[in-house]
This record gives structure tokens, C-alpha cells and sequence, in this order.
């Protein structure tokens, strides 16, 4: 059983064959907070060829022809990668407005210049070439200098949610009460099953080989903000990151904004899931908040069993099992997913988000998660062509 969590749920079974149950979750009266939590989101898309669907280096060309806001539509560590940032919102409402409007502002730029925009977290095909990083900047050639191989996964797409506003104590607290969903939040996402053109046996290689990183992965357990600093500065210390910016940990207080940025998802086409993410990110922020306000006890969560509960997240994602990050027992992924949704129902609620998280999940119960949709395009010709294609339709389908 899921400690934090008491389910109000009854059995069911998805169209994909994982066993799960349909959530009814038991929600008081929604109780707005008295601080409103803020939502901003990151994504980042590859640039493929519209014809060969392989990575091309057009980021300049593409983002001269999109213009937009400064801030809101940059370049990412590769020329064959844009990013968009949204400005703060306050309401999932109004994240997906912003979120549509610059997706759609990149989809005509890409096609501007024969290109199909691609919310896609793997490359799927191999990169021909040399890489090709981002104007060549003095700090990536020191970084691909010291780092060597590990650049290669620079060519990767993931989604970050900042919630806020959060002073840097609050994140600190707030990150250890998070960290225990990490391996859920990665399942829930999963859409990286083909890597340099072939199936790697995982829902989410993005997630496996972004933690080759020295200083990505699970972020420690902190016992005081000083503690969360001096983890920041021994990754300096000892070479692990060459700046702040390279804490790649998959949760952390911005280094930037009054935020807790959530790194851990793989990038997704749908924008439905990119809301979830974000619905559900802000309902643990404010659980966590809750749960300090009224002096709860952090719940015991062992080090070596949260590592195993992402690896197999990544490797299972939504459709096979996971392990529950309290007790380390075995369950399906969807029960997980479920039993996070039950948790944070009375957060949801309270900011009027509920039915859209609850509809999202069902839907990605009885549908399928990004992975297992890649690898049914993947089936049908056995062409991953077909994967690539299916992925950039999705991207634009908003």
C-alpha cells in the first residue's frame, strides 16, 4: 500500500493491458490557497528535415523567422534544438494558451524553412555528423571538452515546470516532500523508447542516459538550505558541472527564478500531458506546503529504493510496473499515477484542475503513454520513419 496516499479506488483495466484502478478520489471542499502558486513551463523541440525526418542544424534560421518576445523562443544546447518559456501564468487555463500560441509560432517558422517541429525527447534516428552545438560558445567547447561522449545526449528534449513563488528555504523543504513522485512523474511522461535508430528496451532512454550526468539525477535529501549549497558547490568543486546552470538534478530550486523547477519529465507532443505535468507539479508544491504548515513528519523514503523506483519507471514507464518509493513494494505503474492523483485531488481541486488531471489520466491509461504510442507507429511498417512522422503530427495537433 501506498502510505501517503489512501486510495478511494476500485479495479479496472486498461485497453493496454496494465491493471489499474479508476480514480473516485474522496475530495473535500476546495479551499483556494492563500498564495496563489505561480505555473511556467519550458519545452524544447527538435528541428528534423520534413522529407528525411533527421535532426538538421536550422535553430538560427527557424528562430530569426519566429521572432517573438526576448525570452520567450531561444536556442538550447544544439543548432538542431529550439526552446520555448512561457511567461508566468496563474492558472493551467492560461498555461495552455501561452503554451499553444508559441508552439504554433515555431510549427510555421520550421515549416518556413522545410522543417517539421518535433516534440519528440530522443533524436529516434542516429545523428549524422559532428555535433553541432550552439554557435560554437566558449563554455559548450570546455563542456564538451570535459565531458566528452556525454555532450551526445545534448541532443535530447526535455520539459521543466517552475512553480512559484518559493523562496529558497521553502523550495528546499518543499523539493524533499516532491522528490519521493519523481519516478512517477517520468512515468507518466515516457516517450523515448528508440534511440540512434533502435528500440532501447526502455519507455524513457531519455531519462537512463540525461543521469550519466554527474550532476543530473535524483536530487539529494537536503537537511537545511545550507546543506542544498554545499551539494550545489561540491559539483562545482569537484568538476562535476562547470557553472550552476549545469545542476541538472532532476528537481531543484531555480537557480534563476523564485521557483521549484521540475526537470525530470521526457518532452511529449500532446499539450493535455504537458498540462497534467504542470497541474500535477503544483498540486505536490502545494501538498508539500500544506503538509509544513501543519508540522507532518516527512515520510521515510530510503536513497537506494528511489533510485531503483526511477530506473524502473524509466524502463517500464505507464504500461508496466513500478515501485512504491515508501515501502519499495512492486505495483502497477498505473496504480502509482492513480495513487499520486489521490494524494494531491484536494490541491487540484482547490484551484479548479481536477477534472482536466483526472480526464488526462484516464485517457493516457486507456490510450497509452508516449512510448507505447511510438512503438505502435513503430509496429504497423516496422519503419521508424513512421515513428518520426507520427511524433511531429502529434507536435502540431493543438
Amino acid at each position: 500500500m501506498i502510505e501517503p496516499g489512501n486510495s478511494t479506488t476500485s479495479d479496472s483495466t486498461t485497453s493496454t493491458g496494465a491493471a489499474h484502478r479508476t480514480v473516485r478520489p474522496a475530495v473535500p471542499p476546495a479551499v483556494p490557497p492563500a498564495v496563489p502558486l505561480t505555473l511556467g513551463v519550458e519545452e524544447e523541440f527538435l528541428l528534423v528535415d520534413a522529407r528525411t525526418f533527421r535532426v538538421v542544424p536550422a535553430a538560427e534560421l527557424v528562430l530569426a523567422t519566429a521572432g517573438g518576445l526576448p525570452g520567450e523562443l531561444h536556442p538550447e544546447g544544439t543548432r538542431y534544438q529550439v526552446e520555448l518559456s512561457t511567461p508566468v501564468a496563474h492558472s493551467a487555463a492560461a498555461l495552455r494558451e501561452e503554451l499553444a500560441a508559441l508552439r504554433r509560432t515555431l510549427v510555421r517558422a520550421a515549416r518556413a524553412h522545410g522543417c517539421r517541429l518535433l516534440a519528440s525527447p530522443s533524436p529516434v534516428l542516429a545523428v549524422e555528423g559532428p555535433l553541432r552545438l550552439t554557435d560554437d560558445e566558449p563554455r559548450q567547447r570546455e563542456q564538451h571538452h570535459r565531458f566528452g561522449s556525454l555532450t551526445e545526449t545534448l541532443v535530447s528534449c526535455g520539459r521543466h515546470v517552475h512553480v512559484g513563488t518559493l523562496d529558497v528555504d521553502t523550495a528546499v523543504a518543499v523539493s524533499n516532500r516532491v522528490r519521493p513522485w519523481l519516478p512517477t512523474l517520468i512515468a507518466l511522461a515516457a516517450n523515448s523508447p528508440f534511440w540512434g535508430g533502435r528500440d532501447t528496451g526502455h519507455a524513457s532512454w531519455r531519462a537512463m542516459a540525461w543521469a550519466g550526468w554527474p550532476s543530473a539525477g535524483l536530487p539529494p535529501h537536503y537537511t537545511s538550505t545550507a546543506h542544498f549549497r554545499r551539494s550545489v558547490r561540491t559539483l562545482l568543486d569537484s568538476g562535476a558541472a562547470l557553472d550552476t546552470k549545469m545542476v541538472y538534478w532532476d528537481l531543484r530550486p531555480s537557480g534563476h527564478w523564485p521557483t521549484l523547477e521540475i526537470r525530470a519529465p521526457d518532452m511529449s507532443p500532446d499539450i493535455d500531458t504537458a498540462i497534467l505535468q504542470a497541474e500535477l507539479a503544483r498540486a505536490l508544491v502545494a501538498t508539500a506546503l500544506r503538509e509544513i504548515a501543519e508540522r507532518r513528519p516527512e515520510p521515510a523514503v530510503r536513497d537506494d529504493v528511489l533510485r531503483l523506483a526511477r530506473w524502473r519507471a524509466a524502463h517500464d514507464g505507464l504500461e508496466g510496473f513500478g515501485l512504491d518509493p515508501y515501502s519499495g513494494a512492486e505495483l502497477p505503474a498505473a496504480d502509482l499515477a492513480e495513487a499520486l492523483l489521490d494524494l494531491v485531488a484536494p490541491e487540484l481541486a482547490a484551484v479548479g484542475d481536477l477534472d482536466h488531471a483526472a480526464k488526462t489520466l484516464a485517457g493516457l491509461l486507456r490510450d497509452g503513454s508516449g512510448a507505447h504510442r511510438q512503438r505502435a507507429a513503430f509496429a504497423r511498417r516496422q519503419d521508424l520513419t513512421d515513428v518520426l512522422r507520427h511524433l511531429a503530427d502529434e507536435t502540431e495537433n493543438f
